[in-house]
């Protein structure tokens, strides 16, 4: 890790079709090998799929739908102290909360047998029904924090 500087955070294009950079970002985490232009048809097969399964309206609703129900806002992170690791609740920036729930989205959908559009695309359904092995572990996340939140004080600032 670098001690002299803070990185610069790069601001992602929006994607062409649908000018958002949520779906862009979504994108990324599904490109292998640097085959985005495969990874856009994945993505906008699953968004496509998406849209008919749950009826006609904005595809892009369904997906905010989705990561707002995947993303995670407590997370631990472990901490040394005197020679004991304890685990740490904090709270999650906005800019991991959707890195995190897109990683999840995608290696729930890698676990899957099918193809990539069919299971990425129920995988996005069952996070919209705040159902599903995505919505689980954010949940699972979500306690260790709260059995751990005796030790919040040792949050560092």
């Amino acid at each position: 890790m670098a001690r002299r500087r803070r990185a610069v955070r790069r601001k992602l294009k929006e994607d062409p079709r649908y000018k958002s950079t949520l779906v862009e970002q979504l994108t990324n985490r599904v490109m292998r090998s640097g085959k985005k232009s495969l990874a856009r048809r994945i993505v906008y097969g699953a968004i496509e799929r998406v849209s008919e399964n749950l009826g006609k309206g904005d595809p892009m609703d369904f997906l905010l739908a989705a990561l707002e129900n995947v993303r995670p806002k407590l997370e631990v992170k472990s901490r040394r102290v005197g020679g004991a690791t304890y685990q740490v609740p904090v709270e999650v920036g906005y800019e991991r909360q959707v890195s995190l729930a897109f990683r999840w989205l995608v290696q729930a959908a890698n676990k899957r047998k099918g193809a990539m559009v069919e299971t990425l695309a129920s995988e996005i359904i069952e996070a919209y029904n705040s159902s599903g092995e995505v919505v689980k572990k954010k949940e699972e996340v979500h306690r260790m924090a709260q059995a751990n939140r005796a030790f919040a004080h040792l949050r560092w600032s």
